[in-house]
């Protein structure tokens, strides 16, 4: 059974069936910060819907990460290496891209397995 949690009627944050875990696209919701803040915000959201779920960062599979600028590509990355489980990496792609608005700076979208 597809399980959908956080929906309204454009979309879900959180979809759930056959054991995995699917989350939308997070974006910060204080976009003044600069992109460590905002990755920071990013995966406390992430670990919050991975916890409605009923998983974490362990049992993460794939990640994929757009940054509005490659040039912080390294202060992005600092954030999420220490986040991220160094015993459990995910799959992950990051690519540089126009985000929804201008002053978003990170998304990330995450799949994993449930607990």
């Amino acid at each position: 059974m597809i399980q959908r949690q956080h929906s309204n009627q454009r979309m879900s944050q959180l979809v759930s069936f056959a054991g995995l875990v699917w989350t939308a696209g997070q974006v910060a919701k204080k976009p003044s910060e600069n992109i460590t803040g905002q990755t920071q915000q990013v995966l406390a959201q992430i670990d919050e819907l991975l916890k409605d779920a009923g998983s974490d960062k362990s049992r993460l599979i794939s990640a994929n990460i757009w940054v509005s600028d490659m040039s912080q590509f390294a202060q992005m990355n600092a954030v999420w290496d220490a986040w991220v489980d160094s015993k459990n990496t995910p799959v992950r792609a990051c690519v540089e891209s126009r985000l929804a608005r201008p002053e978003l700076l990170v998304e990330i979208q995450v799949i994993a397995a449930k607990a």
